[in-house]
């Protein structure tokens, strides 16, 4: 087995775990505090995030991808230093980003935010910067050597140690108000990333082929060279995410305001965001960690590639990735679809936001083909194009967003149609950058096929909930609907050939008894 499939494999099967970790935490979480507090949550989150893109860089993915170059020629003296130059550069960053937001915290959630109780997560939030900031550099490390046991199984130790805290410190914050106890849950994502980052440390310092402290000073003023190849590599893919960092970082602002527009008072849009944010988009985007293991091991082994020049390779793991983001995305957006409101219901005790499931779904095809194409990028040294592309793509979100949900007939499902214009833009602007560059072929036989199993798959499933399981108890439900139409999938896509033998294979364990169901 390849190190890409290898590693690719392991990411998504620590993706896996971890979004379910991520699911049992939302629904505590919702649980608790609700959908208004879910919705503070979600509105302070985007700020989070365009401050840990600001510390970052980009440095994980030019980490990654120097680090690849580097062991491919067997050059661990550069491989130090690359370490060396990101941990001063990003810790740097951290120690100026963390007291600044703690500082702003007050005027932002004042001026920017139409309700002011996000202070309290926004202040609860700000002590993660530096440890996120030092534990991806090590991610990157380990991911450029094609190792991605370590980041997954950290992934897997923070879920496990945030969900332990969230229940205890929501509860005991919730008798202080919401605001508290949303402050509270922030806290505990905290705690679970420095547990996170104890463990990579750990494994790094069992696994480095060379003293890591030894000169580190000396290699860190020595390293302007290392910084310049870093940020030429780091900056545009910043510049990209940071991008829709800052369009994340407006989108609840500008729907906020959009509400108020509408006639929507402050508190209600505040439930509304959190329906939209909290309790749909993170099912939408489950079947993103698959997408996002691909990408993640994509980068490395493009890279290698692509300094060997073999352009056959490189078409040949797009190819690869795009199939496996298809017939995954495939099957995730038709269980979606169909059981939209059984599963908001499960999880969440009411069916708040089954409404945008069944208007985003069918659209997130293209929200899971676009990290593989961001990875092809990057690794192909286009991230500055990714970044052009993304530029549009927000552009337009924002714009779309505005227009839409100020106007009383459309509503919060003007917000949902603007997500959805956005990243489908950006998706098939990737798309038609990668075209560019490499010769690709489009097996369209392939994409009917997928579409044929997709609409029988689902035509199915509502006729199961519908006349078979309905008096079922829910979570059975739920379980014997989403098993039967995933059997159905499978089955149609090794009888159309869509999966063939050996792919099959290639899946540890049971590979070689499933292949002799596939046809040759």
């Amino acid at each position: 087995m390849s190190k890409f499939l290898r590693g690719t494999l392991i990411l998504l099967a620590a993706g896996l775990v971890t979004r379910v970790l991520g699911f049992i935490n939302r629904i505590v979480i919702a649980r608790f505090i609700g959908v208004e507090g879910v919705g503070l949550y979600m509105m302070v989150f985007p700020t989070l995030i365009l401050v840990i893109t600001l510390t970052q860089l980009g440095l994980p993915v030019a980490i990654s991808k120097s680090i690849a170059e580097a062991e491919a020629r067997g050059d661990h003296h550069k491989v130090k230093k690359v370490l060396v130059v990101s941990l001063a550069t990003t810790l740097t960053l951290s120690l100026l980003f963390t007291p600044a937001l703690i500082l702003l915290a007050p005027y932002l959630s004042q001026t920017l935010f139409t309700d002011t109780r996000t202070v309290y997560p926004l202040m609860a939030i700000a002590p993660i910067i530096p440890i996120i900031a030092v534990s991806s550099v090590i991610r990157g490390y380990f991911q450029g050597k094609q190792n991605m046991k370590p980041a997954a199984y950290s992934q897997v130790l923070e879920q496990i140690v945030r969900i332990t805290l969230i229940a205890v410190l929501t509860k005991a914050f919730l008798p202080y108000g919401i605001a508290y106890a949303a402050a509270a849950a922030m806290f505990a994502s905290v705690i679970g990333e420095l547990a996170s980052l104890f463990y990579l440390m750990t494994t790094f310092k069992l696994k480095k082929q060379f003293p890591f402290r030894k000169k580190f000073f000396q290699f860190a003023r020595s390293g302007k060279g290392t910084l310049r190849e870093l940020m030429a590599i780091g900056l545009p893919t910043t510049g990209s995410r940071l991008i829709g960092s800052v369009s994340w970082f407006f989108e609840p602002i500008v729907i906020a305001h959009s509400l108020a527009l509408a006639g929507v008072a402050a508190s209600a849009a505040t439930k509304q965001y959190g329906a939209l944010t909290g309790y749909a988009l993170p099912l939408l985007l489950l079947p993103s960690f698959i997408t996002y293991s691909l990408a993640t091991s994509l980068v490395p082994a493009i890279s290698e590639a692509n300094s060997q020049n073999n352009m056959r390779l490189i078409e040949y793991r797009l190819q690869q990735s795009l199939r496996f983001a298809l017939v995954t995305g495939g099957l995730s957006v038709v269980v979606l679809y169909v059981l939209a409101e059984e599963l908001m219901q499960l999880m969440y005790g009411a069916k708040s936001g089954a409404q945008f499931i069944k208007l985003m779904a069918p659209f997130f095809l293209f929200y899971y083909y676009q990290g593989p194409l961001q990875a092809m990028l990057q690794a192909l040294d286009l991230a500055r194009a990714a970044m052009t592309n993304s530029l549009i793509g927000n552009i337009v979100k924002i714009a779309v967003i505005f227009l839409l949900a100020s106007q009383p007939t459309f509503g919060i499902k003007g917000a949902a149609l603007g997500i959805i214009v956005g990243f489908v833009l950006v998706t098939m602007l990737h798309l038609a950058t990668v075209l560019k560059t490499i010769s690709f072929t489009f097996y369209t036989r392939d994409y009917i096929k997928t579409f044929l199993a997709m609409g029988i798959t689902g035509w199915a499933g509502f006729w199961l909930v519908e006349n078979i399981l309905t008096s079922t108890y829910l979570l059975w439900k739920v379980i014997a609907a989403a098993g039967a139409m995933a059997c159905i999938y499978f089955a149609l896509l090794l009888v159309s050939g869509l999966i063939k033998a050996d792919d099959l294979k290639r899946i540890p364990w049971i590979g070689n008894t499933l292949a002799k169901w596939a046809f040759h």
